[in-house]
């Protein structure tokens, strides 16, 4: 396998709780994302899922520099990330785009789409001289399946699928490397997600693209993924190419986000047993002690609120995963 061409190494993003009025003060931390390493190799589609509010958009907005990290690395074609400033930071952001998860409000109500995908030419105006712009922003449109003779309309005149559309365009038009997915799809309807995930499947094939695919949904991504990484609160805790964790999870939590998965085919409903998982997820603020799933996990032991699993394969699994007794559902025992 080539190089990385995106890697992270135990990055750290903290949020602070402060208290007070005139003179704020630091009482704790939000531990958004909390020691997450992943490589992002060219070509290829790494899946990041896991519920709402496990850090997956928060990771997202670290890596695209929006905020800044609080610890850890990351090298993009194994130059330091975060080391980046001034034109270095804008030249690197041309190699590197991001699609937003809501496209109503992703764009801007007051710009014609001509303007909305020309944008990223204004900043980067050696990717597209002045006078060529026009063609290039129709090509762009063509490319993602919209009419090239629409520049001139307002992202209002367009349904939700087209307006995502209209935003990988944009994401589309410095020519960049690797693209960041936050969460594309589920603001859409079910049929819709489809024709956009197709979408994405198809450019990247094209343009040889690099996909971070951000989502809540194992299903959504499944066709997708070469590979896929499954946050809970804030750190990865099973990872491992798509047929691993689709066919062998041995992670429980991972194993709970699959059985919750809809079957398409009502023959097949009823065999796959769904896990019902106890408990509220704990706050990111004051995570459990130990293994951060045990207040939830149905396997839970003493030995999982004093020792935390390090992310790793283990004896009865053949990819990565946090969890003192990991194992894939047919090795499982009945206690």
């Amino acid at each position: 396998m080539t190089s990385p061409i995106l890697s992270v190494r135990d990055l750290v993003k903290h949020f602070p709780i402060t208290r007070g009025v005139l003179f704020r003060r630091t009482i704790g931390h939000v531990r958004a994302v909390d020691g997450v390493s992943l490589d992002l190799h060219p070509g290829e589609t790494l899946g990041v899922v896991g519920e709402s509010g496990c850090g997956k958009s928060t990771l997202a907005q670290v890596l695209m520099r929006l905020i800044p990290p609080t610890g850890g690395t990351a090298t993009f074609e194994g130059e330091d990330l975060f080391a980046k400033k001034g034109a270095a930071l804008t030249a690197w952001r041309r190699d590197m785009q991001i699609v937003l998860q809501d496209p109503y409000t992703s764009l801007n109500p007051r710009k014609t789409v001509g303007d909305i995908v020309g944008e990223p030419f204004d900043i980067h105006p050696e990717v597209a001289p002045k006078g060529d712009r026009q063609r290039r922003v129709q090509e762009l449109l063509e490319v993602v399946g919209l009419n090239p003779e629409h520049i001139r309309r307002y992202p209002h005149q367009f349904s939700g699928g087209q307006r995502q559309r209209i935003g990988i365009a944009r994401a589309l038009a410095l020519r960049p490397k690797v693209i960041v997915c936050d969460e594309p799809v589920s603001a859409l309807d079910v049929s819709i997600q489809a024709q956009v995930l197709n979408l994405l499947g198809d450019l990247q094939r094209e343009f040889g693209l690099a996909y971070l695919f951000i989502a809540h949904d194992l299903g959504v991504v499944r066709h997708l993924c070469d590979r896929v990484a499954v946050m809970y609160l804030g750190s990865i805790v099973e990872s491992g190419s798509a047929e691993d964790i689709y066919r062998r999870a041995s992670h429980p939590y991972t194993q709970a986000l699959l059985s919750s998965v809809p079957v398409p085919d009502p023959s097949l409903r009823g065999r796959r047993e769904a896990i019902r998982l106890s408990g509220d997820v704990p706050s990111p603020a004051d995570p459990p002690s130990g293994c951060r799933f045990r207040t939830r996990c149905p396997k839970a032991r003493p030995v999982c609120a004093e020792e935390p699993p390090a992310l790793e394969v283990r004896a009865a699994t053949d990819h990565p995963a946090a969890c003192h007794f990991a194992e894939p559902p047919h090795l499982v025992r009945s206690e």
